[in-house]
């Protein structure tokens, strides 16, 4: 399809607060991304990077309200809450920690330059994969989002969210990782 040597493996938030079952945010998809996640990194050799969500200091805004919700989220970024899962945690990967839902900023693109192509891994497809491949995409990005390496809230939720980031060819494009071979 294209060369992994021009591109960069964004593997979005695998952490425990998203894979633990018995989190309220964890994903019953998790399981089934690990293997895929963890070819593609071996593929990427290096050229991997790994993003955490933690809690803003201070939540401002939205955020205030968010963590009132969610008060059991609302802990220091070095809480095992945020810890990328032990399956993961040894990628050969730049971690890069962000307290937003969407990771695509001046901190993503200053290691991936301005216009990369991404190929983007994780979890939640709808909502930290979606908030990134879209802002990505529209700050110049091209972007593939491997299917059976992202894990949403809920099987429907994953489709859905797919479903929205399919229409936005060519900037955004849908593969499995079996089609993402360098």
């Amino acid at each position: 399809m294209w060369s992994a040597s021009d591109a960069w493996l964004v593997v979005i938030d695998p952490q425990r607060i998203f894979a633990d079952p018995d989190s309220p945010w964890g994903s019953p998809m998790f399981p089934s991304i690990v293997a895929p996640v963890r070819r593609l990194a071996d593929d990427f050799g290096g050229r991997v990077i790994v993003t955490r969500w933690v809690a803003p200091r201070p939540a401002v805004g939205s955020w205030s309200a968010y963590l009132r919700e969610w008060p059991f989220a609302d802990v220091p970024a070095d809480d095992p809450l945020f810890d990328v899962v032990d399956e993961l945690r040894d990628l050969d990967a730049q971690v890069l920690s962000a307290p937003t839902f969407g990771k695509w900023g001046p901190e993503l693109s200053a290691i991936t330059g301005p216009a990369p192509r991404l190929v983007v891994t994780g979890v939640s497809t709808d909502c930290c994969v979606i908030s990134t491949a879209l802002a990505a995409a529209d700050a110049g990005a091209t972007l593939t989002v491997v299917t059976d390496a992202c894990a949403g809230s809920t099987p429907e939720n994953h489709r859905r969210a797919l479903d929205v980031m399919a229409l936005y060819p060519p900037q955004i494009t849908l593969a499995t990782s079996a089609e993402v071979r360098p």
